[in-house]
């Protein structure tokens, strides 16, 4: 815990001295009435008197915390944060190494997910094959984008760098940028993030390392998600080529994200879960003299009936 107004703790150590010499005040009371013979079988006055006083002490000790202005790290959503799912949906996603197919795995993960988000959050998505298609605009109506990916559906060819481009062209502020020349970008640019997904090698449309150039430039992260097997395996599961890791890594780090490679629809999952809180959630430094001041107000109630009880005529 920190303090924003720190100074204001030494209060505290008069609260403490007060405190301290309240006990010791009860308990010479306790010990001289206790010494006198007409003590003998009288009652002494039940202990919620200083449960009531205990109290009242302890909402003052908030009330003293709550000025020094404390601060905790809490996870809370990221402000105005934007994503954008891009997801292969060439013909080597019918692959059956996770079942019952890739693409069936990645849709499931994609709930994880959207799930797994902020109320806050805007996300969109965008399939890819031979082109990319922008399935769902940017939308904190969660709803509608879970509807949308029952709409992938496999499709021939991969190019890479054409779902990575949709996908920023997607994003708040952003037009698709022409190739040869800067990309317009406006000031202040938001943060945007893409995660991409792809299982194999892209072979057509524009080069997805120049892809993530542009998508640099634009102020957006992408994060990396390959499926399947970096070398060839059995075509009885597989289909196409082989996973084209060392490009998906590379559009990664030049764009500040990060990649992560699945062997499994559970794995997957895992990545896309972890994905969404990296995303969507961030710890700060908030505030919590509101809170404070809440349990101080509880011990001021506590300390009233306690008193009250405890003072009260049979």
């Amino acid at each position: 815990m920190e303090f924003l107004w720190p100074a204001a703790l030494w209060g505290l150590a008069a609260l403490a001295g007060l405190a301290a010499a309240f006990w010791r005040q009860s308990r010479r009371r306790a010990r001289q009435a206790w010494s006198h013979p007409w003590a003998a079988g009288v009652a002494w006055p039940p202990p919620r008197r200083n449960l009531a006083a205990f109290l009242y002490v302890g909402a003052l000790g908030a009330v003293g915390l709550a000025v020094a202005r404390p601060t905790l790290p809490l996870r809370v959503p990221v402000r105005e944060a934007v994503v954008v799912l891009s997801i292969d949906v060439s013909g080597s996603m019918r692959s059956q190494d996770m079942l019952p197919n890739r693409l069936e795995a990645a849709r499931e993960a994609a709930r994880v997910f959207i799930r797994g988000l902020s109320r806050d959050t805007a996300v969109g998505l965008v399939a890819f094959a031979g082109t990319a298609e922008l399935l769902q605009p940017p939308t904190r109506d969660h709803r509608r984008v879970l509807r949308a990916l029952d709409d992938l559906t496999f499709r021939p060819r991969t190019a890479i760098g054409e779902g990575l481009l949709e996908a920023v062209s997607a994003l708040p502020g952003r037009v698709r940028p022409q190739l040869g020349s800067d990309p317009v970008v406006p000031r202040p640019l938001p943060r945007g993030v893409v995660v991409l997904l792809s299982d194999g090698r892209s072979n057509t449309g524009i080069d997805p390392v120049e892809a993530a150039d542009l998508a640099r430039r634009l102020n957006v992260v992408v994060y990396t998600v390959g499926i399947g097997s970096p070398t060839p395996r059995d075509n009885l599961w597989t289909l196409g080529g082989p996973l084209d890791e060392e490009t998906l890594k590379e559009i990664a780090r030049r764009t500040g994200g990060e990649y992560f490679h699945a062997a499994s629809g559970a794995s997957l999952a895992r990545v896309y879960r972890q994905l969404a809180r990296r995303v969507s959630w961030e710890t700060r430094r908030e505030e919590v003299s509101g809170l404070l001041a809440l349990a101080a107000a509880g011990a001021l109630a506590a300390a009233w009936y306690a008193g009250a009880r405890a003072y009260r005529v049979p």
